[in-house]
């Protein structure tokens, strides 16, 4: 016979923190987001670890791409659709207004 492990229990959830099943449905992709608030909209923001992402994706913040088991953020508004997802780099979330926005020209047109 092993000995016995001295194991510490494991802690409860409080009630508070746990997620119900109303607050569920309210969201569009489960739980799991925190919303914010940009460009006079409800956005809901979540991060996504390295090791969960497998894809390549393009951040809308500086048109780079974000190469899989990169850690980043998916960002979508609130009452928006699956299509409307969006996935930025931490650092371009967070800098979003102060950017401004990307204009893409051809090489010899004006700048006005």
């Amino acid at each position: 016979m092993s000995p016995r492990r001295n194991r510490p229990p494991k802690p409860e959830r409080s009630p508070s923190r746990s997620p119900s099943s109303e607050e569920d449905a309210d969201r569009p992709f489960g739980y799991g987001g925190a919303t914010e608030e940009w460009q006079g909209e409800e956005w809901i923001v979540r991060p996504v670890a390295g090791g969960a992402s497998a894809k390549h994706y393009r951040c809308p913040g500086c048109d780079q791409e974000i190469a899989p088991g990169t850690p980043h953020v998916v960002a979508w508004r609130e009452y928006a659709g699956v299509d409307d997802r969006r996935h930025w780099h931490r650092a371009c979330w967070n800098a979003k207004d102060r950017r401004t926005s990307r204009v893409q020209r051809s090489r010899h047109a004006p700048r006005y």
